[in-house]
């Protein structure tokens, strides 16, 4: 089944082809101009463009030119009538796939255009075969060795609990299989989308991620179906959904468990007909994405207790991958803090190099609620703070952090007589100024970059402790 765009400026040829292609198996839609044919494409995008010789305006040599130069993987099929055999021939000197002359018949039609599509299926092999020898060349003249960071993005991990994530990403990254992705929060779920993404042959297309849980009802249906102009107060001009955004490559739904009950009607239909109707729109649009959607929820729970559609589940659960929580991997920490080391030491403007043995140990007492990201913001603040080359125990935070406690305990024990908790807070903020005024030598600018807060902000604050510059 091909998507196929019909350009015919007779209305009785026009509709007769789109009933031939659909009766085929195909997706079709027509135009009755070069013009709008081509802001169709641009907008639905085709696999055939199939465009009759001789129209007004705009004839269709004109529009072969225009497909080559903006649309170059788009094959065009040119019709022509008997007397213009000439410019059939100037149309493939200008890169027509293959012409057809009129009169001709429905069988003959047919197999013209499997042909095509045959024969455009078969360069799209071989192109992504040649990109994937490329890839490989690449790493054997670099001799790199197939590890887990070089493969898989920023996923980090060499646990057994990791090598069998790893071995369902290669496995279902060459396919376009639909991925659920379960995992507590901070385990990494998008890194996983993002590496079956890039190893699939869609990787050339975009990657589209969708927070779910960020959104109401009516703007999730906006952000993922698109919008007419008018179609609700603000909507001033059309807008192309996610998932039109996403067509030839990837959409990742995130917290795909928080989608109210109407949205997942919607998104049940578009992924069993692979079709939408953007809100407010009468128009069906075809699209061809991939889904790859997350959840914290437990596979088990996310119907019978979060009351999530089970035939949306099922169509979403074509393949799922369950990502292990930090504190069933503790003995992956070494080489995420090392990672992590690496990764944020420019940015935090520190001269770490390394990680102490008991640093490590610290870091293995703790049962990380957070998770792989918990870990990332733990380095960070870490690296702000510490000096030397060395990251040791004693600079790994304190105040406010479990380190070292169990996971349901967040912090110091309140005292019996209480506590000031502003004093506290306003102590460890004037402390955070002074240590990034130490550290950018007295420059304002740079210490407000380290803190991540506005120059008028820092300044603020610097009055309000009386540090002076």
């Amino acid at each position: 089944m091909a998507q196929i765009l019909i350009i015919d400026d007779h209305d009785t040829m026009r509709e007769g082809l789109e009933l031939l292609l659909r009766r085929r198996g195909h997706r079709t839609f027509a135009a009755e101009s070069g013009a709008r044919g081509l802001d169709m494409l641009e907008e639905h995008g085709a696999e055939l463009v199939i465009t009759d010789l001789k129209m007004a305006q705009m004839d269709g040599l004109e529009v072969l030119q225009a497909v080559r130069e903006r649309f170059p993987e788009t094959e065009v099929l040119v019709i022509t009538a008997y007397g213009t055999i000439e410019k059939a021939v100037e149309a493939m000197k200008l890169g027509a796939a293959d012409f057809l002359t009129k009169p001709f018949s429905s069988e003959q039609f047919g197999v013209k255009v499997d042909r095509l599509l045959e024969t455009r299926e078969e360069r799209e092999r071989l192109r992504r075969e040649n990109r994937s020898l490329k890839v490989e060349n690449t790493f054997l003249r670099e001799g790199l060795e197939s590890t887990a960071p070089s493969r898989y993005g920023e996923i980090v991990g060499e646990a057994e609990s990791m090598e069998r994530v790893f071995r369902w990403i290669d496995r279902v990254a060459p396919s376009d299989s639909t991925v659920m992705v379960y995992g507590e929060s901070g385990t990494g779920k998008e890194l996983v989308a993002r590496a079956i993404h890039a190893g699939s042959p869609r990787s050339s297309g975009p990657f589209v991620r969708v927070n779910c849980g960020a959104l109401s009802e009516s703007l999730l249906d906006s952000e993922l179906f698109g919008h007419e102009k008018g179609a609700f107060t603000g909507a001033e001009r059309k807008r192309k959904g996610r998932f039109e955004l996403a067509n030839g490559g990837t959409l990742f739904l995130d917290e795909i468990a928080t989608v109210a009950p109407a949205t997942q009607i919607r998104l049940l239909r578009v992924i069993q007909e692979r079709e939408l109707e953007r809100v407010g729109g009468e128009a069906t649009i075809p699209v061809d994405v991939r889904i790859i959607a997350a959840t914290n929820q437990p596979a088990e729970t996310l119907v019978s207790e979060n009351g999530f559609r089970e035939d949306l589940f099922y169509r979403l659960h074509v393949v799922p991958i369950t990502l292990p929580p930090l504190r069933d991997r503790k003995e992956d920490i070494p080489v995420l803090a090392r990672h992590f080391i690496e990764k944020l030491r420019d940015r935090t403007c520190s001269h770490i190099r390394t990680v102490t043995d008991a640093a490590l140990e610290r870091l293995a007492e703790y049962d990380w609620p957070g998770n792989v990201r918990e870990l990332e913001n733990v380095v960070e603040r870490a690296l702000v703070l510490a000096d030397g080359e060395e990251l040791d125990a004693a600079d790994l935070p304190l105040f406010g952090h479990p380190l070292g406690r169990k996971s349901n305990d967040y912090g110091p024990e309140l005292p019996s007589s209480g506590m000031d908790l502003n004093e506290i807070v306003e102590g460890m903020e004037e402390r955070l100024l002074r240590e990034a005024l130490r550290k950018s030598d007295g420059v304002k600018a740079e210490a407000a970059r380290l803190l991540g807060l506005k120059a008028s902000a820092l300044y603020y604050k610097l009055e309000k402790y009386g540090i002076e510059g």
